[in-house]
């Protein structure tokens, strides 16, 4: 599958229409102080770059990496279109986010996802990467319903993993 991942405006009716699915997703998972996934509006904030993964034209995936500090980011709205499950897209999008972090310096990624079955996936995915189970970490506070993991860049391994 040739696949496509470029820097998004959030301006596009396809990629608003996942992030919607996205949020519908997780607010139907969790209840509201559990739920930490970012709006448009969040995402939009000039501490983030979004991504959007596409395969001929159509959107299979986003991805967003928001700049915590000067050393450290946030993996924020992983999502992969269910008609893409399976395929790779979701360890693309992290390893470009991955890449980027490394590009840009910064020394540790960290991420909350879920720890209900649903998200098993998810923690998969980055188990394999090398993220490794932390604290809660900048605002979050500990919360059953949430996993904290974090991956140090230096010990990162390199694209194409």
């Amino acid at each position: 599958m040739t696949l496509e991942i470029r820097v998004d405006d959030l301006s596009g009716a396809d990629t608003q229409r996942m992030i919607a699915r996205h949020l519908d997703g997780m607010h139907a998972l969790s209840p509201a102080e559990s739920c930490h996934a970012l709006d448009i509006d969040g995402l939009r904030d000039p501490s983030v770059t979004f991504w959007s993964a596409w395969s001929d034209g159509e959107l299979a995936g986003i991805a967003a990496l928001k700049r915590l500090d000067a050393d450290r980011g946030e993996i924020k709205s992983m999502r992969v279109d269910d008609a893409f499950l399976g395929r790779g897209v979701g360890r693309r999008l992290l390893e470009r986010i991955i890449d980027e972090a490394v590009a840009a310096g910064l020394e540790s990624l960290w991420l909350e996802t879920g720890s209900t079955a649903e998200f098993l996936p998810a923690r998969t995915l980055y188990e394999r990467a090398g993220f490794t189970p932390c604290g809660p970490f900048a605002d979050y506070r500990e919360d059953p319903l949430s996993v904290f993991m974090t991956l140090t860049l230096r010990n990162a391994p390199a694209a194409g993993r």
